[in-house]
């Protein structure tokens, strides 16, 4: 049984800069979800820039301290980074022997990024030895070559074919990193000793800020695996989270040469998402709706110029309100990840899977203003809106989630959104629920343009952003402007104050859908 938080041991040395070692170790393990717990090897005296000196403590200290934890704590992981020479190898390999853990990750610290071989000879070999015993091992490119006496592959298929013959001959299965070779695919392969490979993919970011990633994924992989018992899962989260670490990692401004990666950047986001602070508009004073102008709940960035422009000055005045949660959705990863083409299969799934439910309950919301709106006209086109929606889930349906594993159910994330729909449109006044369900329409289709200028033929998601930039949607999104500026136009001002807050909260129900596609099991 997995333990409720994973006590995982980091045996490595130091980096006084915080960037790699067991200060990049700790940090990983608790963001992966664990309790970190540091045996140090040696005493780096090192920064971004490089390693000034090394002090090898006695080995009787290494074994002291080895014995403090096993002593006194059930570990359930080990990830053992830099061990030095031949002799600290076999003290904690016979250590870990005696002392067997469920799991065990080595990071074998034998070659620098510069090409620098690390260990000497009698040193590399013992650590050879010691792959056979523990459970994954992640080398670098270089120090994967070192493993199998073999050339430095120069693509990732040749790594692969690299480590299929490490795993075969050692038992032990093989973490290959894409990140130190230089293709625009910068995820891992997981190979395992009957020859099968596992590859989660990830987008390189063009940064220095690399310093500590071995580490960083050795350590966090140790915790996903006493956490979950699942390598290829363990692996999926931990490549998730190192390259969202190594995106970020420039706004740390942490030292002069190659800076550490943001460990903390997935955890202080989430923190984000759960913040049950108001939305601002919702604690701001009523806007008065005498005028377009008073309906603007001021934005502190300024709304780029709409490709659907406004049906007249209403529309506009709930448009200029959207500037903050323009700029919010379109620096979402799930945005980001479109447009650029390297978003996860598993997290587009997610949202459409999502989608689908919530087209359900849209339809059921577009159906109740078709039954209130006065004009027949009106009535008619919220009508049709209502049965494109229930064609639409169902294409989702067969065009991408029929051979897809699916969630099951609405997220607590989409339930909240259609509930407010379905309140607004059925429990409100009908200009209400007109500007309510118009960001659905009208942000959907704005963001639709905008990604429809990265789209190619060989887009993995060509399809979806080639239908929602379609002339048929703009089209649609056009008509629905209309029937709410003329809505705005008759209702009388508290009405209009009313619907403007209804619709910037639809607003930031949008981001939170589109914003909740990478959360999934977190």
């Amino acid at each position: 049984m997995s333990p409720a938080l994973p006590r995982v041991l980091s045996i490595a040395g130091t980096d006084p800069s915080g960037g790699a070692g067991i200060h990049a170790d700790l940090k990983s393990i608790a963001a992966a979800g664990g309790y970190g717990m540091a045996v140090t090897t040696s005493l780096v005296a090192q920064n971004t820039r490089g390693v000034r000196e090394v002090h090898t403590p006695p080995l009787e200290f290494l074994s002291a301290q080895l014995d403090a934890v096993f002593d006194d704590v059930d570990v359930d992981a080990v990830k053992i980074g830099m061990l030095g020479d031949a002799a600290t190898v076999d003290l904690v390999r016979g250590y870990l022997l005696d002392h067997r853990p469920r799991w065990i990750v080595l990071d074998p610290v034998m070659v620098a990024t510069s090409g620098n071989r690390l260990l000497d000879e009698a040193a590399e070999g013992a650590l050879r030895e010691f792959v056979r015993d523990v459970d994954v091992v992640t080398p670098n490119i270089p120090e994967l070559a070192v493993l199998c006496d073999a050339t430095p592959a120069t693509d990732f298929t040749g790594a692969i074919a690299q480590a299929r013959v490490l795993a075969a001959e050692t038992g032990t299965s093989v973490v290959v990193k894409a990140g130190h070779l230089t293709t625009d695919e910068a995820g891992n392969a997981l190979v395992v000793p009957d020859g099968d490979v596992r590859t989660v993919s990830a987008p390189r970011h063009d940064t220095s800020c690399t310093h500590g990633t071995g580490c960083s994924l050795s350590s966090a992989l140790a915790t996903r695996l006493a956490a979950t018992e699942d390598p290829e899962g363990a692996l999926d989260w931990t490549t998730g989270w190192l390259n969202e670490s190594i995106e970020h990692a420039h706004r740390l401004e942490v030292g002069h040469g190659h800076g550490p990666v943001d460990h903390g950047h997935r955890a202080r986001r989430l923190a984000r998402a759960a913040d049950t602070t108001p939305w601002r508009h919702l604690v701001s004073p009523m806007p008065s709706g005498e005028t377009p102008g008073s309906l603007v709940i001021a934005a502190g960035r300024t709304a780029p110029e709409p490709r659907v422009s406004p049906a007249g000055p209403w529309t506009a005045a709930l448009w200029e309100a959207t500037g903050d949660v323009w700029a919010e959705i379109m620096d979402l990863r799930l945005i980001r990840g479109l447009r650029a083409g390297t978003l996860r299969e598993d997290a587009f799934t997610f949202y459409l899977d999502q989608d689908a439910h919530y087209l359900e309950e849209y339809a059921r919301a577009l159906a109740a203003l078709a039954v209130r709106a006065r004009d027949t006209a009106d009535r008619i086109a919220w009508a049709r809106n209502a049965v494109g929606c229930i064609l639409g889930e169902a294409e989702l349906h067969r065009a991408w989630l029929a051979d897809r594993e699916r969630i099951g159910g609405p997220s607590p994330i989409t339930n909240a959104y259609t509930d407010f729909l379905r309140a607004s449109t059925m429990g409100e006044d009908y200009v209400v629920g007109a500007a309510a369900v118009l960001p659905c329409f009208w942000l959907y289709v704005e963001i639709g343009l905008a990604l429809e200028e990265h789209n190619h033929p060989e887009h993995p998601y060509h399809a979806w952003l080639t239908g929602y930039a379609a002339e048929e949607f703009v089209t649609e999104t056009r008509a629905a402007l209309e029937r709410v500026e003329r809505a705005l136009a008759a209702a009388s001002p508290d009405q209009r104050a009313r619907a403007a807050r209804a619709y910037l909260s639809a607003c930031i129900h949008e981001r939170e859908f589109f914003d909740q596609a990478d959360r999934f099991g977190m």
